[in-house]
């Protein structure tokens, strides 16, 4: 569960601090015991202010300080990692005249809960992030909202670069949600219709939205490849096929076809008396849900590798390709590939309008 903090260390901070937790019940108020009014709304601390915030900026998903940001700054600093792990901070003044979104503004979500508290107060968000500032796009939120995930992180500072300094960049998409952005492209973005046009002299970089692989090591080096949620893996199987099995298929397939393995969405497969254990374990490890369905459902989908023998043990003609098929309701790119004993794959691509 997500973790949100204020620490307050004067009487108008304790107010400030009460005013949000009225818009957000869920947060936690720290103060310094020495202002302590009996209230069980606050947690009181007799530690000091350095170090609680130290232990409270390695624990909460984000952190919101109604004192100086000179004296945030000098407490969060010794335990600053990078902008993918840090927590969000912002910064209330005295007065709540102003909220200052002052780390991890895009990926911990710094900007939004800053423009998010100050609405609550009445008070002006600070937002010094030139994505924002710019109202162009955020290179390293780009499908955040959907759960893409981003293949060469290392080229997104340099892109990011190119994009608020108006440098001219491609886009190419092929697969994943058409409508993460919701306004018209800055004018120095272009649609392209190949990812082959991405490496154009014209373009400085790209933005690759795509669950193939890709092997260009030009593109590569130029882009930043996002991965969207896009893939759905049909799975037969045995009860007692281990993770390793399903695993080395799963990967033999994606490699054999071109597919990013950080673009599978979910499994599928059928639903057994008792759960296939080896089908969990790659579930947990891969952080990949999975879904389950009936033989019923399962028989009632065309599928284009219809199995006699399948359709006696299972009392479903398919299970792999129905599955994936059922599951992601978009269209079958990898037929049934079968791995003996007992392991089918089959891949479908979710379709999005």
């Amino acid at each position: 569960m997500h973790k949100t903090a204020i620490v307050a260390i004067t009487k108008h901070g304790i107010e400030i601090a009460r005013r949000i937790k009225q818009k957000m019940p869920e947060v936690e108020i720290y103060v310094p015991a020495k202002h302590n009014d009996g209230e069980t709304d606050i947690s009181w601390f007799s530690e000091q202010s350095t170090q609680l915030v130290a232990n409270l900026f390695k624990t909460c998903d984000a952190l919101i300080c109604v004192f100086s940001l000179g004296a945030v700054i000098r407490m969060v600093a010794p335990h600053l990692v990078d902008k993918k792990s840090d927590p969000a901070v912002i910064v209330i003044d005295d007065r709540a005249n102003h909220v200052i979104s002052a780390l991890s503004g895009h990926l911990g979500g710094a900007n939004a809960l800053a423009r998010l508290v100050a609405s609550f107060l009445n008070a002006q968000s600070v937002i010094t992030t030139a994505a924002d500032v710019n109202e162009t796009i955020p290179v390293d939120l780009v499908g955040r909202e959907f759960g893409w995930a981003i293949e060469n992180f290392e080229n997104v500072t340099k892109t990011s670069a190119f994009m608020v300094n108006e440098e001219k960049i491609a886009i190419y998409q092929d697969a994943g949600e058409k409508n993460w952005w919701h306004a018209p492209l800055p004018k120095n973005v272009t649609l392209v219709d190949s990812i082959e046009q991405v490496k154009s002299p014209e373009f400085k970089a790209g933005l690759v939205i795509s669950d193939r692989a890709i092997s260009d090591p030009e593109i590569m080096s130029k882009s930043v490849v996002y991965r969207p949620k896009s893939l759905v893996v049909g799975i037969g199987l045995h009860w007692d096929t281990s993770k390793d099995v399903i695993e080395s298929g799963i990967k033999t397939v994606f490699d054999e076809k071109g597919l990013s393995f950080r673009s599978i969405r979910n499994t599928a497969s059928i639903n057994r008396e008792a759960k296939v254990k080896g089908l969990e374990e790659f579930s947990k490890q891969y952080g990949i849900p999975v879904e389950i369905y009936n033989k019923d459902m399962l028989a009632e989908v065309n599928v284009p590798n219809p199995s006699t023998t399948v359709q006696e043990f299972e009392g479903t003609p398919s299970v792999s390709e129905a599955s994936s098929l059922l599951s992601s309701k978009g269209g079958l790119i990898v037929p049934k590939q079968k791995f003996p004993p007992n392991l089918t794959i089959a891949v479908s691509r979710v379709v999005y309008q």
